[in-house]
C-alpha cells in the first residue's frame, strides 16, 4: 500500500498527491510514469511523475472519470492498493547541457513539462518554458516553472492571465525575434504538439513530443496508445513515451483518439451521480 502524504486540490478538476513510493522516487527520470490501482476491482491507470524528492513521488490528476472521481474522495494517509514504477524510457535530455531549449507545455501537460524543465535547469541548460490554458483559473505549476527557466511565457486562450492566444503564437513571435532554440520539447493536447511541430518545421529545429496523453492500460496490451511512427506501429507506454514530432502520425493518432467520444462523455455522465453520492 503506498500511502498519501498530501492531497492538495490545485483547482476545481486537477489535483495534487504526493504518495510515498520511496523505490520508485529514488529511481524516476523526467518523462517516466507510474500505474496505480485504488484497490482490487480499480483499474489500472497511467500517470506521469510530476515530481520526485528521496522518498515520495508526486503526480498531478486531472478529474475525467471513474477512477479520479474516486480518487478526489481520498485524503492524505489513505493509499493505494498498487502503485508501480518508473515505466516508459526516460526523456533524452543530458545531451541538451549547455544548449537552448523551449519547453511547452499544454493545460495537464505542464504538469508534465515542469520535471524535463528542471532537470533541463539543473544540468546548465538555457530554458524557455511556454505553458497554455483555457483560463487562468487553471493555471498550474508557476511559481515552481519560474525559478526552473530563464523565461517564462503563459498563454490563455480567453485572455484572463498572460498571454491571450495559444502556445504556438509565442513560440512563433520568440522565433521571429530572433531566438535560436537547439531544441524544443511539447507535451499537452495532441492538436497542440502537431501544430508545435509545424512551426518548429521550417527552421529545423529538433522537435520532441510526449505522447502519454494517449495512453490508456500503460502496459502495451490494450492497443489504444498505438501510434505511427516513421511508418512503423509504436506503442506510446512502452516504446516511448517520446517520439521524434517529426515522425508522428499525428492526423492517425487525432482521429483514433475521437473514436469513442460520445460513449466517453456518456459514461462520465452516468457515473458521476454514483460516484458523488458514494
Amino acid at each position: 500500500m503506498a500511502r498519501i502524504i498530501e492531497k492538495t486540490n490545485l483547482n476545481e478538476n486537477t489535483i495534487k498527491f504526493v504518495v510515498n513510493a520511496p523505490n520508485i522516487a529514488r529511481r524516476a527520470l523526467p518523462g517516466q510514469f507510474i500505474i496505480l490501482r485504488l484497490d482490487e476491482k480499480g483499474e489500472r491507470v497511467p500517470f506521469t511523475i510530476s515530481s520526485t524528492d528521496e522518498e515520495n513521488v508526486t503526480i498531478i490528476v486531472q478529474i475525467v472519470g471513474r477512477t479520479t472521481m474516486r480518487m478526489d474522495k481520498l485524503k492524505a494517509g489513505d493509499g493505494f492498493l498498487d502503485f508501480v514504477g518508473p515505466l516508459g524510457i526516460p526523456t533524452e535530455l543530458d545531451n541538451l547541457k549547455g544548449k537552448n531549449v523551449c519547453v511547452v507545455g499544454g493545460g495537464l501537460g505542464t504538469a508534465i513539462a515542469y520535471p524535463q524543465a528542471k532537470y533541463l535547469h539543473d544540468i546548465g541548460a538555457h530554458v524557455d518554458v511556454i505553458t497554455g490554458f483555457k483560463n487562468k483559473d487553471l493555471i498550474l505549476l508557476e511559481n515552481e516553472l519560474r525559478e526552473k527557466s530563464e523565461n517564462l511565457y503563459i498563454s490563455t486562450d480567453d485572455g484572463s492571465y498572460g498571454y491571450h492566444g495559444f502556445v504556438t503564437e509565442i513560440l512563433q513571435d520568440n522565433i521571429n525575434k530572433g531566438k535560436k532554440y537547439d531544441h524544443i520539447l511539447a507535451i499537452g493536447p495532441v492538436i497542440m504538439m502537431k501544430n508545435i511541430v509545424e512551426v518548429a518545421r521550417p527552421y529545423k529545429i529538433p522537435t520532441t513530443v510526449s505522447m502519454n496523453s494517449t495512453m490508456v492500460d500503460g502496459t502495451g496490451m490494450c492497443g489504444c496508445c498505438r501510434i505511427s511512427v516513421d511508418g512503423e506501429m509504436k506503442f506510446a507506454c512502452v516504446d516511448g513515451p517520446d517520439f521524434d514530432g517529426y515522425k508522428i502520425d499525428f492526423n492517425e493518432a487525432m482521429n483514433r483518439s475521437r473514436t469513442y467520444i460520445k460513449e466517453e462523455r456518456d459514461h462520465v455522465c452516468n457515473i458521476t451521480g454514483e460516484i458523488r453520492n458514494g
